[in-house]
């Protein structure tokens, strides 16, 4: 009967239409996928009892976006952060658990706005050894390094390509050993993460920051344009969630709670030894 059939249609309307947009949308995409470099407490780091897990702040935050779309989130080791790039890039993996914003990147990832994090980046010298600093005109005819695929913003990413002569490596901990054996000036990195690495490796006391910082940039999550999951529906959710959670604070508590327990796992024996291989 063309009434029952129309009835029925209407019924089925209804209930998709009074259906959560996050059941529709879990139905599409109920699993994703995030990675991040290695080497950055307290925002990241390998788990001691699971290294093919990321934990720490931004993982936190993450979890904690995606539990409230209705949606799981696994946040995974893929190798140094040139190779956590390249698998977003790809789309193997959906996201990047914190970012800067590069226009290289933008023809690769969609950026969720607004940035959870705001980080100084700053040079990096062996103790006793600093040379006059007081804007990044200073860091030429000195040899730095920093980490393959790293990125310090637009503007001083354009500089530096121009200006400086830096090297690439693949770790923190390698670029701060050729650091106090002398074969670089300088390295950059961010400040808080270089601490905590320093700390852990031993080497506090034998470097020293440069200030002022070299730029201070935030902290996106990114979706891969090759992610399977990559949807309007999915971009503006995470946006929504995002904005909600920095009003509320929600990545300063995260933060505050893996310094914490940054700190109490330093004074564990890893398990998991080289992170960055």
């Amino acid at each position: 009967m063309p009434e029952r059939c129309l009835f029925k249609s209407l019924l089925l309307w209804c209930a998709l239409a009074l259906m959560p947009a996050s059941a529709l949308a879990a139905g599409k995409c109920e699993r994703l996928v995030a990675t991040g470099n290695p080497e950055y407490p307290p925002y990241l780091w390998r788990d001691p009892q699971n290294p093919q897990q990321l934990i720490g702040a931004n993982a936190d935050l993450l979890k904690h976006l995606a539990k409230e779309l209705g949606v799981v989130v696994d946040v995974i080791y893929t190798g140094p952060w040139s190779r956590a790039q390249d698998e977003v890039r790809t789309g193997r993996v959906d996201l990047l658990a914190g970012a800067f914003l590069t226009l290289p990147r933008l023809e690769n990832m969609d950026y969720v706005h607004p940035a959870f994090f705001f980080t100084p980046s700053v040079v990096w010298v062996r103790k006793g050894e600093a040379f006059p600093y007081g804007s990044w005109i200073d860091l030429q005819g000195h040899t730095g390094d920093t980490l393959v695929g790293n990125s310090f913003g637009q503007q001083f990413d354009a500089f530096a390509k121009q200006n400086l002569k830096l090297e690439g490596v693949s770790s923190l901990t390698q670029a701060f050993q050729k650091l106090l054996l002398g074969r670089t000036d300088y390295v950059l990195y961010e400040r808080y993460p270089g601490l905590a690495l320093a700390e852990t490796l031993g080497m506090d006391d034998d470097l020293e920051v440069l200030d002022p910082p070299i730029s201070s940039e935030g902290l996106y999550l990114t979706l891969s344009h090759n992610s399977a999951c990559n949807e309007p529906w999915l971009r503006g959710q995470l946006a929504r969630k995002m904005t909600e959670m920095v009003a509320a604070g929600l990545p300063e508590q995260f933060l505050q709670s893996n310094l914490e327990l940054w700190k109490a796992q330093q004074m564990q024996p890893d398990p998991v030894g080289d992170v960055t291989q």
